[in-house]
């Protein structure tokens, strides 16, 4: 399964911690933040991971995360 968010994630620090944090959660994961992007976006590919927790961590950790269309 492949989904991409749009966030506001802005430094490549942000961007690493919030993949470290990704792949905690979802070991086995391929996760990237696209910074050069205009919808910085993050994307997750992997067997076991749900959308809805994903929107919700990068959110508890202060940046905007939403499903991109």
């Amino acid at each position: 399964m492949i989904e991409v968010f749009k966030t506001n994630i802005q430094q490549v620090s942000q961007a690493k911690k919030m993949i470290a944090l990704l792949l905690q959660h979802f070991p086995g994961s391929r996760v990237n933040v696209d910074l050069h992007d205009c919808d910085k976006v993050l994307r997750i590919e992997g067997c076991h991971f749900l959308p809805a927790t994903v929107m919700m961590l990068v959110k508890q950790h202060g940046f905007i995360c939403s499903i991109l269309e």
